[in-house]
């Protein structure tokens, strides 16, 4: 499933669909047609979704992008609760939560021991400390992995399987060490007032199919412009 095509690896661009990282992300995954379109408010989360983020905030879906990952791979910890960033924030006030990102990961193929699993630190989402990982990456593999971080656990998935988590919970991986790869779409949630983290836009073609549900998450707030002009966001070499 997702095999890049000839075209994304010697441009990095397919349409609307972006490869970065070489070929192992690829980026504004509901560009890619129907079944990806489904995952926006897929009905196994889109609850949640609304009701971790807020739920008279609307949503939004800041990214979309599938990561493929090979032997030796691995994402060091990051994020945290001590970061207090708004952006990736925990909270929950007169009884109404209000995180800044919820993040799904979804699995596209087993992810058991050796494959690279997603790791994470429970508890730390509420955290004021730093966890002692952050700063010790030579004693702990921090660097690379959570293998050796102290209260890691490790996410094992099957194909179809999703896990939600707030991202001020300190995550990253396992390394894999299994032949083959490791393959997972990542959407990030958060209120509607927000931005996509790297500037990726919807194609016209997208808005134009979306269902009106989807398409609120998408781009809850439509472009506005003076009478007479029509906003296209075409790319400028068109």
């Amino acid at each position: 499933m997702v095999q890049p095509s000839a075209v994304l690896d010697r441009l990095g661009w397919r349409g609307w669909l972006h490869r970065s990282g070489g070929p192992r992300h690829l980026h504004n995954i509901f560009e890619m047609g129907e079944p990806f379109e489904r995952l926006i408010d897929h009905p196994s989360w889109v609850h949640h979704m609304g009701r971790f983020v807020g739920g008279d905030d609307g949503l939004f879906i800041d990214e979309s992008f599938i990561d493929i990952r090979s032997r030796g791979g691995a994402t060091r910890i990051h994020s945290g609760a001590h970061k207090r960033r708004i952006r990736t924030q925990f909270r929950f006030h007169n009884n109404q939560f209000r995180c800044g990102q919820i993040n799904i990961l979804l699995a596209l193929n087993d992810i058991g021991d050796g494959d690279g699993a997603t790791m994470a630190i429970p508890g730390s989402h509420k955290s004021n400390l730093l966890h002692p990982a952050f700063e010790d990456p030579k004693g702990t593999g921090s660097g690379h992995s959570l293998d050796r971080v102290e209260a890691a656990v490790q996410i094992q998935l099957d194909a179809g399987d999703a896990v939600f988590f707030v991202d001020c919970m300190a995550h990253g991986s396992s390394e894999r060490t299994r032949p083959g790869e490791r393959r997972v779409a990542i959407i990030r949630y958060g209120p509607h007032w927000g931005n996509d983290r790297y500037g990726y836009q919807p194609s016209p073609e997208l808005i134009a199919r979306l269902t009106p549900e989807r398409r609120k998450i998408v781009q809850p707030l439509p472009p506005k412009m003076p009478p007479g002009v029509q906003w296209t966001n075409r790319r400028i070499d068109e």
